[in-house]
Formats: structure tokens, C-alpha cells, sequence
């Protein structure tokens, strides 16, 4: 059975409708890549998943479960977690603070994600921990909100623009990462724009295009058809 399924799932901002019918299904153990120009529909998929943004039809289900018109807030506790863009880490919060407050296990997870082990996979974080959300880079931010999505244990974690204004090495960081947790099956959603990098870890991709579904198919497809990257990927 499928972990996450969305169905026909239509939104709009008012008047200016945004998803027209987006359909695809995830297994446990998955990773799918989220693919499109900016302005595609990727981050208005995202909220509507999450409960972030009320769809105006289709079906949002997790784990079996109607989730379409769940607050966000008992989306996140059935266990999908988000990494958002922009990071949006707490200014006044420390990193032991951050990695604490968010700590749970709700739905008894086997190899437990604790602060520790979060330290343990971005050792920069560690030499920071007493040091505020405001006080770090772009880059550890982004490790921050990874690894405050990660103590939370989830079932399913979101990553919109995952890599978005980081340097080099701190990327590399990052898919290293990502590789990881691929390898450990937890399943991933990714939003990314070097689709060579997302190609090696994600199993599947779902490319979008004015808000409709253009093409879904495996890495192997994508990775040998370069004209998918120039029409709907600009690459």
C-alpha cells in the first residue's frame, strides 16, 4: 500500500488556479524528485499536502488516511515533516534548543533520530549547539532544519529546494546526507534544480508544468533522456 497518495488534486489562489489534476502515489522506503521551472506549482503542491494551502478538489491521502482537509498541525503529527525553503529556522533558539524542542517519537521508529545522532551526521552543528538560529550561516541553517525535521521521527519528509544558495562544499554536505537516508529507507520527497545530483539518490521523479503532471518516470528514464532536462527543466 502506498504511504502518500495524492488524487486529482486541484488549487488556486483566488481567482488564478495554480494545480489542475496532479496525481502520483509513494511507497514507504521511496525517494521521488519534484521537478520544474520556477512557478511550476512544485511549492503549492507541497502546501497542499501538508495542509499549508486548502485544495479545491482531489484527495490527499497518508498512510490510507483522508488527510485533505487535516490542519497542518495533525498533518505533521501523523508524521510528514518539512524541510522548507528558506530554511525558517528560529532566530532566538538555539541549536540544542532547536534539535530538543522538536525531539519525538511518535510512531516508534527502530533506528531513533536524537540530537546526538543529528550531531553525530553534521559534526558543524555540534561546534555550534549553543549558538542561536540567528547566528549561523545559510548553510548551517539548512542543517538545522534537516536535522529538526529528523528528531521529529517522521514517515515522510518533505524537502523544498534543498540545496537553494548553498556553497559547494556545504551541497555536497547536504546530498551526502540525503544519500544517507535514501540508504536508511526513509522516504523523501526532494525539491531540487541539479537533477544530476537528485538522479543518483531518488528512485522516481514527477516532473511539473503549468501545473499539470508532464512526465513521472524513473531515474534511469530521466538520466538518458536529456531532452526531458531542456524542455521542462531548462538544464
Amino acid at each position: 500500500m502506498s504511504l502518500l497518495q495524492v488524487k486529482n488534486v486541484q488549487s488556486a489562489y483566488q481567482e488564478s488556479q495554480v494545480l489542475f489534476g496532479i496525481d502520483f502515489s509513494l511507497k514507504a522506503g521511496e525517494s521521488m524528485g519534484l521537478l520544474g521551472r520556477n512557478g511550476m506549482g512544485k511549492t503549492t503542491l507541497i502546501r497542499s499536502i501538508l495542509g499549508l494551502k486548502s485544495i479545491q478538489g482531489g484527495q490527499v491521502l497518508f498512510d490510507g488516511q483522508d488527510v485533505t482537509h487535516l490542519t497542518a498541525d495533525k498533518i505533521a503529527r501523523m508524521g510528514i515533516a518539512v524541510v522548507p525553503e528558506g530554511r525558517q529556522v528560529f532566530p532566538n533558539l538555539s541549536v540544542d534548543e532547536h534539535l530538543t524542542a522538536f525531539l519525538s517519537n511518535r510512531h516508534n521508529s527502530k533506528t531513533l533520530w536524537t540530537p546526538s545522532r543529528v550531531y553525530e551526521l553534521f559534526p558543524r552543528l555540534a561546534e555550534r549547539k549553543s549558538n542561536l538560529g540567528s547566528q549561523l550561516s545559510g548553510g548551517e541553517q539548512q542543517m538545522l532544519a534537516i536535522g529538526r525535521a529528523l528528531v521529529t521521527n517522521p514517515r515522510l519528509i518533505i524537502l523544498d529546494e534543498a540545496t537553494e544558495g548553498l556553497a559547494p562544499l556545504i551541497r555536497e554536505e547536504i546530498w551526502k546526507c540525503l544519500r544517507l537516508l535514501c540508504n536508511e529507507g526513509q522516504t523523501l520527497i526532494v525539491v531540487d534544480k541539479y537533477v544530476n545530483r537528485l538522479v543518483e539518490i531518488a528512485s522516481h521523479h514527477l516532473i511539473l508544468e503549468r501545473g499539470q503532471v508532464a512526465w513521472t518516470g524513473s531515474s534511469e528514464a530521466l538520466r538518458d533522456d536529456r531532452q526531458l532536462w531542456t524542455r521542462y527543466l531548462g538544464v
